[in-house]
């Protein structure tokens, strides 16, 4: 039955997706984040529905929308995906070694490079903005809260799988929730209903016990950051950081005991998995060192683990990751590849902060400045958990770096239509914000849309 609803769910949204690749693109992401094709037990699960949804929203755009919509808005991020693309490319392309799991994930890459341009192309108006983004965040916490209340109802049974895909991995899982915290937590506010904010509130609670029952370290650090950067972000600081000492005494206090064993162990050197870290990091090292250019290859790592290892490990079945997404971009796809990745981390926080100081200035803008602040905290959270994690070619963060384009994009028309918006603003307000465009500082208020290519100190 299961399978037949997922079918028809599908089938039904197909024409619309179509008619209106937007709709795809929502159908896309429910795909990918609820996954909704691994809760069936039968022939649902095989089909290659993201697919089928992916091909009938590209060609969608192509019939309906060519010309008047762009695919994909070229600022430097979509620019910078699109470097990173190509160079992972030829890495794959002068790789000596190929197999057929390389193969599919160089494919499923490009999958998710193309997914994130089309998106930054797609989301062209604040409802849209609003409609994914809740979207992704709702997909994500049926399995935080579901997961939540499994915990609770169980008194604290662990969680060591994801629901599939890219969130098979219990690690892997854990990382997705923690950037769905934030997510949750800012669209919340952003509604202004308190029935919203307190049932997402619910739902953070809820996904935090999720994360603590999967076990992962490397999730647990992230979620940590991430907390302590909305406390710090939140204008209130005391009092955040007060609630969060709270939370943490009940956490000591609620916890189950393998939970605060197992998080007891991170640092520790002689821990096994520690010691797995710290080997697969060297390795990766030496890896960069042979190949700085290029690397070895998408998905090489494992194959040339033994190969690089110090000492001779026997053959077997294991499957052997940098656990550091920079290490893994790094050593498998080039020293180039590394620095454009890096790069366009850095600018989710370039471009968030310019977003929330004009809506500081801009009543109307408010919205923005909510947004960027979400934007910030989901990428400090992936930023921490992939020093951990082997998550260098993660969907959700491209899906993310989409988001800050079409954010940026949205101030920047906002601004264009409606100067006249900042006649409300005292005068020395306005000077707050500036930005530098063709030699000149002026007020954002004032910026007549164009992208600004420095951002100025404070007025």
């Amino acid at each position: 039955m299961r399978d037949l609803l997922v079918l028809a769910a599908v089938l039904l949204l197909l024409p619309g997706s179509f008619r209106r690749p937007f709709v795809g693109l929502l159908l896309f992401s429910w795909l990918a984040y609820m996954r909704p094709q691994d809760l069936c037990w039968s022939f649902a699960r095989t089909m290659r529905l993201s697919f089928v949804v992916g091909l009938v929203m590209f060609a969608g755009w192509w019939a309906n929308e060519r010309g008047r919509r762009p695919f994909a808005r070229w600022d430097f991020r979509s620019q910078a995906v699109l470097w990173l693309g190509l160079l992972v490319s030829v890495s794959y392309a002068f790789a000596g070694t190929h197999d057929e799991n390389t193969n599919r994930y160089y494919f499923e890459f490009v999958k998710i490079l193309a997914i994130a341009l089309f998106t930054s192309g797609q989301v062209d108006t604040v409802a849209r903005f609003r409609l994914l983004a809740w979207t992704i965040a709702l997909s994500l916490a049926f399995f935080g809260v579901k997961g939540g209340l499994f915990g609770v109802l169980t008194g604290g049974r662990p969680i060591l799988r994801g629901p599939g895909g890219m969130l098979e991995d219990n690690n892997d899982f854990a990382l997705a929730l923690v950037m769905n915290v934030p997510l949750l937590w800012y669209l919340g506010i952003g509604e202004g209903k308190a029935w919203v904010r307190r049932a997402t509130q619910v739902g953070v609670v809820l996904t935090i016990v999720t994360v603590v029952l999967t076990h992962s370290r490397g999730a647990f650090l992230a979620l940590s950051a991430t907390a302590l950067w909305i406390a710090w972000r939140s204008g209130r600081l005391v009092r955040a950081v007060a609630l969060l000492g709270l939370l943490g005494g009940l956490f000591l206090a609620l916890a189950p005991p393998e939970v605060l064993e197992r998080l007891g162990t991170i640092g520790d050197p002689q821990e096994s998995s520690t010691r797995a870290r710290l080997t697969s990091w060297g390795i990766a090292m030496r890896m960069i060192g042979d190949n700085p250019l290029l690397g070895v290859g998408l998905r090489n790592f494992d194959l040339l683990y033994r190969d690089y290892s110090p000492v001779p490990i026997p053959e077997g079945q294991q499957a052997y990751v940098a656990h550091n997404s920079y290490l893994q971009i790094w050593a498998e796809s080039g020293t180039l590849a590394f620095v454009v990745y890096l790069l366009l981390l850095g600018s989710v926080f370039v471009a968030c902060r310019w977003v929330w100081r004009v809506g500081r200035v801009r009543p109307d803008l408010a919205w923005a400045g909510n947004h960027a602040r979400m934007l910030e905290a989901t990428t400090v959270g992936f930023l921490v958990g992939a020093f951990f994690l082997n998550r260098g070619h993660f969907d959700l963060i491209y899906h993310w770096l989409a988001l800050v384009t079409a954010l940026v994009c949205l101030v920047q028309a906002e601004c264009r239509k409606a100067p006249a918006a900042a006649a409300g603003v005292p005068a020395a307000a306005r000077r707050r914000v500036t930005v530098r465009w063709r030699g000149r500082v002026q007020p954002a208020i004032a910026v007549a849309g164009q992208a600004p290519r420095r951002w100025a100190r404070r007025g």
